[in-house]
């Protein structure tokens, strides 16, 4: 036997009888849904509710709060450390949602790191409410808020899937006492979509409340939902009843913007050529029954969205970037494979772009959603227009999808997608088409256990046979285990133009699981997760022919009190290169591979004023050795003031067919500056010495008035990996107006 091997079966061994050890002595009930939901009732306002944070009114005054939360973390159940207390009211055009969030600290006991929308959830003090209003079970809208008063809203499908890019109109406002803090939601009734009864007094709606005490990590919710799911399975929701909501009316939101573009491009910091442009556009959201909307765009443009940082790839997969264009993410997760990064049949990310995703834009000239949503299905569409380029030629982009919610928790549906690109006499191109079609599901027949799947076939016209992919999950959680296995294959042929693969020719297999430790006699560990998962891959055409393969075994995954983090993971691998493959430039010879590698990670509390993370993973790599470092910090002394730093380090040597040594860095500083959450100024400087390019991009942002924003975006990025310096820079200014009729 040798070294390697002895190492991975004592590893094995130990991992083994220490899981069968701490599941013994750790197991905890996951409990099924009441069969009669607990019942809230909510109260409608005499008067005018002022939205302060100070829940001062009469109103609030007379209503009995809602106090009896449930413990899930740090144990389930049990007596917890922190009360909050909620309240109900509407009137004719809003819910309102008040809490009293108690802590003995008061403002001594905050924790928040910044003042930005869509904040990250574990670093800060969190209370949140979630609507289920047209009694899916299988849907919610989420709301939620910190002590200073950062929003953050999301859609949450099956519990599991989280759309946190779509945005809503509402206001809330906080203030912070000497024994805890005060939350006021106001959420108007036409940023919901309901179902209105004939029987107007039997309107019910699903809830469900969260407070998370960062301090303390303490979570709790009402009502009592198990550990395992959390406050977004809306299964496990109560009741609201006794509102009174108004009739469908006109609900037509505009928001026009105009912008001012200058864009300069200089070889050795002399000026090639500049221009500059003016551009008026916008988007119509219009809500034609409550059930039903329709969004357009014209001469759409996205100035403000993130940019993309940079990665080394050092793997044989297509590296995934993600969508952060603010029209395409809004209700990005009721398409198919919307939750899978591997295959996903429709990618927005291919709209507006000049050939693939990492190409140019390209510009939008028109788009139109439709969505209609209620309890038994869900119908959308989507069109968009793209116009040529210099470098491309017109595009049509349309998807259609149809989804029906049967049982509880179940749903199946179709989607289909169509591309046309159009003739260019120009650039000597033809018209092209290419069509997918796609049929997936998700089945729950015990809230524990999980199966979804998805099957995708493409036609391009260019080519005869049609291509072919799919994935099946299956997965089993509690609150003591997680048990799953994952398939996915991608034929040769198929290619969905409006979607993105990791692979052609490959099945993969992805078995595995992970118990959930929370050891009694050490109260300074929250959960301990010992697992392992194996990956699986092999041809599609020869099913017989070996790819690649992995063990990710982690004996070490310890969250500790205050969140802190560690793991400790080895990683057997097999590889298979039989194709030209060239990580970072380096030629890998075409031969089977074994090595191990391992790593360590670690985060300390990210909630606190000063945080560190970090990972070094070594062993080795192909015929060579592989050393990478990470690392990151964070300083909040306010949190109106964020800096942040990361440095990523690889070291290979001895790799590939010359036996070459390579060295990159990867330096990447932030800062986030913010008067108030509405008032923001961010920032990043990011250098890759691999490709010799810089990159500076600064945001100021101004949320003048609800949802309506002022821009001020400038890009710097420089490269000299080649002679002569290369500078593109881009200054970008925009206001946006949001009207709601």
């Amino acid at each position: 036997m040798t070294h390697n091997k002895a190492v991975k079966n004592c590893y094995i061994t130990i991992f083994m009888v220490l899981l069968i050890k701490g599941y013994a002595q750790n197991k905890q009930v996951t409990f099924p849904p009441l069969s009669s939901p607990v019942t809230v009732k909510g109260t409608k306002a005499k008067g005018k509710i002022k939205i302060d944070g100070i829940l001062n009114e009469k109103d609030w005054e007379n209503i009995k709060p809602i106090s009896n939360f449930f413990r899930i973390e740090p144990k389930q159940g049990g007596k917890y450390l922190y009360t909050t207390e909620v309240k109900i009211l509407f009137d004719e055009k809003n819910l309102y949602i008040g809490a009293f969030c108690k802590d003995p600290l008061g403002k001594k006991g905050v924790r928040v790191q910044d003042l930005r929308r869509d904040f990250n959830y574990g670093e800060n003090d969190v209370f949140g409410v979630q609507i289920d209003a047209q009694n899916t079970k299988q849907f919610s809208v989420s709301f939620q808020t910190t002590p200073y008063g950062n929003q953050k809203d999301l859609q949450v499908f099956n519990g599991k899937n989280k759309d946190i890019d779509w945005n809503a109109l509402w206001n809330v406002k906080t203030t912070r006492t000497d024994n805890g803090y005060h939350v006021e939601f106001a959420i108007p009734f036409k940023s919901l979509r309901y179902n209105i009864p004939k029987n107007k007094e039997a309107i019910e709606w699903g809830i469900t409340f969260f407070r998370l005490a960062r301090r303390d990590y303490e979570l709790t919710v009402f009502p009592k939902i198990p550990q395992a799911f959390g406050p977004h399975r809306m299964s496990y929701a109560a009741k609201l009843t006794g509102l009174k909501v108004p009739k469908p009316s006109t609900n037509l939101q505009v928001t026009p913007y105009v912008l001012y573009n200058y864009d300069q491009q200089k070889t050795n910091y002399i000026v090639d050529s500049n221009n500059s442009k003016t551009k008026l556009g916008g988007d119509i959201k219009w809500a034609i029954t409550p059930n039903s909307i329709i969004d357009f765009t014209f001469n759409t443009d996205f100035a403000q969205a993130d940019v993309d940082r940079a990665v080394n790839n050092l793997e044989r997969f297509n590296v995934f970037f993600p969508e952060r264009r603010q029209f395409f993410l809004e209700n990005s997760g009721i398409w198919a494979g919307s939750d899978n990064y591997q295959i996903k049949p429709f990618f927005s990310r291919k709209i507006g772009l000049r050939g693939d995703f990492n190409a140019q834009p390209a510009p939008i000239d028109i788009g139109a959603r439709f969505t209609n949503k209620n309890e038994q299905r869900t119908i959308a569409g989507l069109y968009v227009h793209q116009s040529d380029t210099q470098a491309s030629a017109a595009a049509n982009f349309t998807v259609f999808r149809y989804l029906q919610n049967y049982g509880k928790e179940n749903n199946i549906g179709i989607m289909l997608t169509h591309r046309l690109d159009e003739a260019n006499n120009t650039l000597k191109l033809n018209k092209s088409t290419n069509t997918s079609i796609t049929i997936d599901g998700l089945f729950r027949p015990k809230e524990e256990f999980t199966i979804s799947y998805m099957l995708s076939g493409t036609k391009n016209n260019a080519v005869k046979n049609w291509g072919y992919a799919g994935n099946t999950t299956v997965s089993y959680t509690t609150n003591n285990m997680y048990l799953g296995w994952k398939s996915n294959f991608v034929s040769n042929h198929y290619n969905p133009a409006m979607g993105f693969v990791y692979q052609n020719n490959v099945i993969q297999h992805n078995p595995g699981g992970y118990f959930i430790l929370r050891p009694k006699k050490m109260p300074w560990i929250r959960r301990w997760d010992p697992g392992l998962f194996v990956k699986y891959y092999h041809d599609f055409k020869n099913p017989e022919k070996f790819q690649q393969a992995s063990i990710y075994l982690f004996p070490i995954y310890i969250f500790f009190k205050d969140n802190s983090f560690i793991e400790y993971a080895i990683t057997p691998t097999w590889q298979n290169i039989d194709f030209d493959f060239t990580p970072l430039g380096i030629p890998i010879s075409r031969e089977y591979y074994y090595y191990t590698r391992q790593f360590v990670r670690f985060n300390s509390d990210r909630s606190k004023k000063l945080s560190l993370s970090g990972k070094y993973e070594w062993g080795k790599f192909y015929n060579g050795n592989r050393n990478t470092l990470t690392f990151g910090t964070r300083y909040s002394p306010i949190p109106n003031v964020s800096i942040s730093g990361d440095y990523e380090y690889n070291a290979l040597n001895n790799l590939g067919t010359n036996n070459e040594d390579l060295k990159t860095n990867l330096y990447t500083t932030g800062i986030r500056l913010a008067l108030n959450p509405k008032l923001q100024l961010s920032g990043f400087y990011q250098y890759n010495d691999f490709t010799k390019t810089g990159r500076i991009n600064t945001r100021f942002s101004w949320e003048y008035l609800p949802q309506s924003f002022i821009y001020l975006v400038f890009n710097n990025t420089e490269s000299d990996a080649f002679n002569p310096i290369k500078t593109q820079q881009q200054f970008i200014s925009k206001i946006t107006l949001i009207k709601q009729f």
